[in-house]
Protein backbone atom coordinates (compact mmCIF):
# COMPACT_ATOMS: atom_id res chain seq x y z
CA UNK A 1 0.00 0.00 0.00
CA UNK A 2 1.38 3.55 -0.86
CA UNK A 3 0.19 6.40 1.81
CA UNK A 4 2.47 8.81 3.64
CA UNK A 5 1.28 9.43 7.15
CA UNK A 6 3.37 11.91 9.40
CA UNK A 7 4.96 10.30 12.19
CA UNK A 8 6.33 12.11 15.35
CA UNK A 9 9.13 11.70 17.30
CA UNK A 10 9.67 13.23 20.55
CA UNK A 11 12.25 12.80 22.72
CA UNK A 12 11.40 11.92 26.72
CA UNK A 13 14.11 10.80 29.74
CA UNK A 14 12.58 7.35 29.42
CA UNK A 15 13.54 7.17 25.29
CA UNK A 16 10.99 8.22 22.73
CA UNK A 17 7.86 8.38 22.50
CA UNK A 18 5.82 8.25 18.96
CA UNK A 19 2.64 8.99 17.32
CA UNK A 20 1.48 9.45 13.73
CA UNK A 21 -0.91 12.69 13.58
CA UNK A 22 -3.46 11.27 11.00
CA UNK A 23 -3.99 8.03 12.85
CA UNK A 24 -5.58 8.25 16.41
CA UNK A 25 -4.22 5.13 18.67
CA UNK A 26 -1.05 4.57 16.34
CA UNK A 27 1.91 5.34 18.92
CA UNK A 28 4.72 4.11 21.01
CA UNK A 29 7.33 4.19 23.46
CA UNK A 30 10.97 2.96 23.41
CA UNK A 31 14.07 3.14 24.35
CA UNK A 32 15.64 4.24 21.09
CA UNK A 33 14.80 5.86 18.13
CA UNK A 34 15.20 3.66 15.63
CA UNK A 35 12.84 0.69 18.05
CA UNK A 36 10.30 3.49 18.04
CA UNK A 37 10.16 3.48 13.84
CA UNK A 38 10.24 -0.05 13.89
CA UNK A 39 7.68 -0.12 16.68
CA UNK A 40 5.55 3.00 15.32
CA UNK A 41 5.00 0.71 11.43
CA UNK A 42 3.82 -1.92 13.62
CA UNK A 43 1.37 -0.06 15.19
CA UNK A 44 0.07 2.16 12.30
CA UNK A 45 -0.73 -1.68 10.30
CA UNK A 46 -2.07 -3.06 13.57
CA UNK A 47 -4.51 0.10 14.17
CA UNK A 48 -5.26 -0.39 10.21
CA UNK A 49 -6.47 -3.88 11.11
CA UNK A 50 -7.98 -3.34 13.82
CA UNK A 51 -10.83 -0.84 12.12
CA UNK A 52 -10.92 -2.58 9.06
CA UNK A 53 -12.16 -5.74 11.29
CA UNK A 54 -14.48 -3.21 13.59
CA UNK A 55 -15.80 -1.89 10.26
CA UNK A 56 -16.24 -5.48 8.85
CA UNK A 57 -18.30 -6.60 12.34
CA UNK A 58 -20.19 -3.51 12.34
CA UNK A 59 -21.52 -3.80 8.24
CA UNK A 60 -21.94 -7.47 8.45
CA UNK A 61 -25.69 -7.70 7.68
CA UNK A 62 -25.61 -4.51 5.38
CA UNK A 63 -25.89 -4.04 1.68
CA UNK A 64 -22.77 -2.41 0.89
CA UNK A 65 -19.47 -2.32 -1.92
CA UNK A 66 -16.89 -2.91 -0.89
CA UNK A 67 -13.15 -1.98 -2.98
CA UNK A 68 -9.85 -0.97 -2.79
CA UNK A 69 -8.80 2.13 -2.93
CA UNK A 70 -5.32 2.65 -3.87
CA UNK A 71 -3.28 5.83 -2.82
CA UNK A 72 -0.43 6.52 -4.16
CA UNK A 73 2.03 10.14 -3.95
Amino acid sequence: MDAQFTAVFQQVPEGYIAWVDELPGANTQRNTLEEARENLAEAVMLVLEANRMLAEEDLASADVIRELLLLTA
